[in-house]
């Protein structure tokens, strides 16, 4: 344990040793009061088995994906590498509190010191240590805003793995340096839809010029894989052991806020397919459902031009655009539906992950929607109070946590916030600088676009 280096002031940042770094990840599907439905094979409706995966993923990622253990192992060749960046520091935002006037105490969970400057090495590195202990040498995959694809291509270098990641193109236009750091490690970046695959080029024939969506990238990356015996894929949102990766940083913080002798009342994260939010939300939701706490609030805040969680239905969909992946159930808007070409790529998901769909439905967690030009300004003055520029992904956990900041001012509540920031905003700054010139506009989906989506839905007994 790291100890403040002015023991007569009040630590603002609360840091772990190397060797605090957990040894576990925590399964939440040991402690829910209902399971979630299971995934549904796409051509005959039945529940898959591991068979089904296999041309996807190797078995040690299908074993973490049906697991019901409650605690699964972190290699400690993962954990090695985990050093490079975890654990990352629990920060007090004392001049955000200040600015905002607010009784509350707000603590984030800082996720940008990564190497790629985000969570989601959290699930790339050890995704790619299993894949290359199963003798994989190729993996594809997707990525909006380029976080993913960058942090897979750094792991894939780590552990000798050729990476080919299929990147929307609206993103991949929009975000050029994300780009340059995926091919710095190594990784090939394609525009999607592209014309390297039959689903691309099914879509470039009916739109040739169709920005993306996640959901047309994850089909090219699933296509990719399942025609070529020597690649697998690597998904960086949505599915279990994804969510499950990422619950280190819950669990550290767990440890930090005891360190700070605090508890929280309300967590925030935001939301896009869902690692971010299940990663800070699951570990202390656990505690609860294990009856050793009283009820907390968990808030998962999603764009309003891609809610999936608010507009979207609970019902059994196809993960991607060419209906390649498994069924399953979850907060969709539609495999077909895209999203506006908004600025928080990482957020531009047609689905919520199903795990957190089902403990949305189990009134466990609520969801709230907001607009990116709010969200810009509430990323601006944490950056102004707090100094780190975030992600536009990583505004919508801020906004959301200002809002129940300004709560307990109204109610006079001295509640604890805690949010994760799940990365920096350093590649991200021509985003920035349509705010300031004032060219960012707020976009919105077509409802007659959602409505027809979502009419497509597939018919499940």
């Amino acid at each position: 344990m790291t100890k403040h280096a002015n023991a007569g002031t009040s630590p603002t940042r609360f840091l772990l040793d190397e060797e605090q770094i957990p040894r576990h990840w925590y399964n939440i599907a040991a402690d829910l009061p209902v399971p979630p439905a299971p995934p549904l094979h796409p051509g005959t409706g039945a529940p898959i088995g591991p068979d089904d995966l296999a041309p996807l993923f190797p078995q040690a990622i299908i074993a973490q994906e049906v697991s019901t253990e409650r605690w699964i192992d972190i290699p400690e060749p993962v954990r090695e590498v985990f050093r490079l960046w975890r654990p990352s520091p629990l920060i007090r935002a004392r001049s955000l509190e200040k600015a905002l006037g607010t009784p509350a105490k707000i603590y984030f969970k800082y996720e940008g010191v990564s190497p790629a400057g985000s969570h989601k090495p959290n699930s790339a590195v050890p995704q790619a240590w299993y894949n290359a202990q199963e003798g994989v040498k190729k993996l594809s995959t997707e990525t909006g805003a380029g976080q993913w694809g960058s942090s897979l291509a750094f792991a894939g270098q780590l552990f000798g793995l050729d990476v080919t990641v299929y990147q929307v193109r609206v993103s991949y236009d929009q975000k050029p340096y994300r780009r340059a750091m995926m091919e710095t490690w190594g990784a090939r970046c394609i525009p999607s839809p592209s014309d390297t695959t039959d689903s691309g080029r099914a879509v470039l024939a009916e739109h040739p010029d169709h920005m993306g969506s996640l959901g047309m990238a994850i089909s090219e990356a699933v296509e990719v894989a399942a025609k070529n015996e020597d690649t697998k894929y690597a998904l960086g949102s949505v599915l279990n052991h994804v969510l499950l990766h990422q619950t280190i940083v819950g669990q550290e913080a767990i440890a930090q806020l005891e360190m700070a002798g605090d508890d929280p009342d309300v967590i925030v994260g935001c939301t896009g397919g869902g690692s971010n939010f299940a990663g800070i939300a699951f570990p202390f939701l656990g505690q609860q459902l294990r009856g050793e706490h009283a009820a907390r609030r968990f808030v998962a805040v999603e764009p309003a031009a891609c809610p999936s969680l608010t507009r979207g239905k609970f019902a059994y969909d196809f993960g991607d655009t060419s209906h390649l992946t498994p069924l399953v159930k979850m907060h969709t808007l539609g495999s077909t539906f895209t999203p506006p070409g908004f600025h928080a790529g990482g957020l531009r998901y047609h689905g919520m992950a199903p795990m957190i769909s089902h403990v949305a439905e189990l009134g466990l967690i609520e969801a709230q929607a907001y607009h990116q030009r709010a969200c810009f300004e509430a990323g601006v003055l944490f950056a102004r109070t707090e100094g780190i520029i975030p992600a536009p992904e990583a505004t919508h956990a801020i906004k959301g946590a200002i809002e129940e900041a300004l709560r307990c001012k109204r109610e006079g509540k001295a509640e604890t916030i805690l949010f994760c920031l799940s990365g920096h905003g350093h590649l991200d700054m021509a985003a920035y600088q349509a705010y300031f010139d004032g060219k960012l506009v707020d976009q919105d989906y077509d409802e007659q676009e959602l409505a027809m989506a979502l009419s497509l839905l597939p018919k499940v007994g």
